[in-house]
């Protein structure tokens, strides 16, 4: 095989891969491991998340029955470890984990009683791993420090670059279509409304709650779920929020390019700072200048870029007092000309494909030859 970017061939090992996402078959996250094993024939088993048992104990038969060389899981779904699990214990059939999310303090932060059990389960389920994917290199070092000897990051892409002209035109056919004037300021978010009744806080709540009733800005929040209701009642009947509900993915960056300026909200703690958000590529495939809180991604990755191209919020989470404060200090003040200051790079090395499936494939390669 032919490397295009360092110019020199390279044989390709062939392992027998079966490869699948507990998100559940034909999602984002199988989508994505599709692409990084692009460079193997991995059998895909179609793992349903609607039926987790009954895949669980599927995924475990078709394991045992393959036998590959390597199994390959995005997520880190109990049924699916569960099966991963036990065959490289009971068969020695080794696997690598691929994940985007600390998966204990995610679950503590939801459900406390449940947290311990899957803190615990993270670590068995990493340090029995032959190889660790982390989505971002913290998470990578979370998986050293859990025991896992071999691990990478693989941060994901944006899955649609738009040329400018394309940009220019979707910008003036979805603020027309919206009502929005191109002298608006629009201040937006896109992702799933998913309500934590546990902190009252769901996507799109910061830029609900600190927006400061100026007629010349818009909040555009583009997305569906049990949150929309509380944001809505947030809202009141203003005119100047508008909720687009459930868009289709192809069309996401269409309403992007509608916006000025792009909230990226994550904690302070184990949960965001740990995580790339997936809408960080998408922000920046439309060149949307950001506001973040001061999670660590908000120094390591912007902090050695040429050109100041984001806003960092103070506070914990931005559902915190601090964090809307100065969110609503900013939209009262937000002004095209400083919005045009910032520039924003539409891509960056850590964010490109064709990088990040060459080193998952080196990655599976040396795996594999370290099994032989």
């Amino acid at each position: 095989m032919y490397d295009q970017h360092k110019g020199e061939t390279w044989t390709l090992e062939k392992p027998k891969i079966l490869a699948f996402a507990t998100q559940g078959a034909g999602r984002d996250d199988e989508t994505r491991l599709r692409a990084l094993l692009g460079n193997f024939q991995a059998e895909f088993y179609p793992f349903q998340q609607s039926e987790k048992i009954k895949s669980g104990l599927g995924l475990y038969r078709r394991i045992k029955a393959l036998k590959p060389d390597l199994v390959v899981m995005e997520g880190t779904g109990i049924a699916g470890g569960t099966a991963v699990i036990l065959n490289s214990v009971l068969r020695n059939i080794p696997y690598v984990l691929s994940s985007g999310d600390a998966i204990g303090p995610f679950i503590a932060a939801q459900y406390p009683l449940l947290g311990p059990f899957f803190k615990l389960y993270e670590k068995i389920l990493t340090r029995c791993a032959s190889g660790f994917i982390g989505w971002t290199p913290y998470l990578s070092g979370r998986a050293i420090t859990f025991g896992c000897k071999k691990v990478m990051t693989a941060s994901g892409w944006a899955p649609q670059i738009l040329s400018l002209e394309d940009l220019k035109s979707h910008r003036e056919k979805t603020r027309k279509a919206l009502g929005i004037s191109e002298n608006d300021i629009v201040v937006g978010i896109v992702g799933s409304l998913a309500w934590n009744s546990r902190v009252g806080y769901c996507y799109g709540y910061e830029l609900v709650r600190a927006y400061p009733k100026r007629q010349d800005l818009k909040i555009l929040i583009v997305g569906e779920g049990s949150g929309r209701a509380h944001l809505e009642k947030l809202a009141g009947n203003s005119q100047n929020i508008i909720f687009t509900g459930k868009v289709p993915r192809e069309n996401v960056p269409h309403y992007l390019a509608a916006m000025d300026v792009a909230s990226l909200p994550q904690s302070v703690d184990q949960v965001g700072s740990f995580r790339y958000s997936t809408k960080l590529t998408e922000y920046m495939a439309v060149a949307l200048p950001m506001i973040i809180g001061q999670v660590p991604m908000s120094y390591d990755l912007f902090g050695n870029i040429p050109g100041d191209w984001m806003w960092r919020m103070p506070g914990d989470s931005p559902w915190s007092e601090t964090y809307i404060q100065a969110l609503r200090k900013l939209l009262e003040s937000l002004n095209k000309a400083e919005i045009q200051k910032k520039q924003v790079p539409r891509s960056l090395p850590e964010f490109e494909k064709e990088f990040q499936v060459r080193r998952v494939t080196e990655f599976i390669q040396d795996l594999y030859k370290g099994m032989n």
